[in-house]
């Protein structure tokens, strides 16, 4: 049975997005996030604000949906834990315990033969010291486990950097310690699944950024077609074990040896639709934001077919002021989309634009 309503946890644009997706396809949306005036309460006709540990809120929220998804993964796995009591809630609470935390991310990959760069946990100073001996070198990532995305919660560990001092400004959180990758690109591969367990997937696409932050993706992928079917198969073998139901983005690293022979390290997965995914609204006939909708709402999973060669561009900060979008208004094959934010800030998202080609 197609669900009539969707409850979206999350105000960002990729409810935005997923939102206005769903009107396509006669599909309402109900938004629940704890801020005023977000930008997907800006397309819909009811948003219920509250703190997402409101328990009174979410139920109330339960009764006027008919199944319920989100828009980012750091939603607590025990408002999904409590919701999955009301509603039927996708992805699914195992899926966002995986990508919350990275260490459980990391040992998930490598349990499923994906690999990864080498990574250690982390639960004192000694630790790091430790590990860089083990890996003979003296420089590696630290990273919180929880709650880091867009080069937030990461330094980079050089020899002449004082570790102790380091730890302290991490506070007590729980850390790990990856190795830095030598890499020759970064790409992303999106899969659709829906309650059939048949799958679509976009990409993979290559992505290029700045200071941390995805600054483009490029469609088509240049890369042979080896690498391509690697990235396909990790991704339909992480959907079909965690039985999704929804979308699931995996980023990887691209490497290369001395002899020019590449291979894959899987970097993060996201329980979700994804900003290497933007370019899909514009240069596919169902983006990956409708098969989003269709799959957690029991339609089927459509054909991701690319229809343009494209180029996605992020509108960060002051890249979205009105002097700077006049460029892309009247450009030609040139799709401006900006997100409705009020305040323009630093490395904040605005908007983007998807220029085909």
């Amino acid at each position: 049975m197609t669900a009539k309503t969707l409850g979206i946890l999350g105000g960002g644009q990729l409810g935005r997005m997923s939102a206005m997706a769903a009107a396509r396809l006669g599909i309402s949306c109900v938004i629940f996030c704890p801020e005023e005036n977000s930008p997907a309460s800006q397309v819909v006709q009811k948003t219920i604000v509250a703190d997402y540990t409101d328990e009174k809120a979410m139920s109330e929220f339960s009764k006027i949906v008919d199944v319920i998804s989100y828009e980012f993964e750091n939603i607590p796995v025990k408002t999904v834990a409590f919701l999955q009591n009301l509603k039927p809630v996708y992805p699914d609470e195992k899926l966002l315990n995986v990508a919350q935390d990275r260490i459980a991310e990391k040992t998930y990959l490598n349990e499923m033969d994906i690999p990864t760069t080498r990574w250690a946990a982390l639960k004192s100073p000694e630790d790091i010291t430790k590990t860089l001996s083990e890996w003979d070198t003296d420089e590696a990532i630290i990273k919180t486990t929880r709650f880091g995305y867009d080069g937030k919660g990461q330094a980079r560990i050089s020899s002449d950097t004082d570790i102790e001092t380091l730890w302290s400004q991490f506070k007590n959180q729980e850390l790990i310690l990856e190795e830095i990758v030598d890499f020759d690109c970064e790409i992303s591969v999106i899969i659709a699944r829906d309650t059939n367990g048949k799958s679509e997937i976009y990409g993979p696409m290559v992505n290029e950024h700045k200071n941390h932050i995805l600054d483009r993706t490029k469609m088509p992928c240049p890369l042979n077609e080896g690498i391509q079917e690697q990235a396909k198969v990790a991704a339909h073998k992480l959907a079909d074990d965690l039985n999704l139901i929804g979308v699931l983005t995996l980023e990887l690293f691209v490497t290369k040896d001395a002899e020019g022979n590449m291979d894959i390290l899987a970097n993060e997965i996201a329980p979700r639709t994804h900003n290497s995914g933007h370019w899909t609204i514009d240069a596919c006939a169902v983006s990956q934001f409708e098969n989003h909708v269709r799959t957690v709402c029991g339609l089927p999973v459509a054909p991701a077919g690319r229809h343009s060669d494209c180029e996605m561009i992020n509108l960060i900060g002051d890249d979205a002021k009105p002097d700077n979008t006049l460029q892309y208004i009247a450009a030609e094959n040139t799709c401006l989309h900006l997100y409705g934010k009020a305040e323009i800030r630093d490395a904040r998202k605005m908007g983007h634009v998807t220029i085909l080609k």
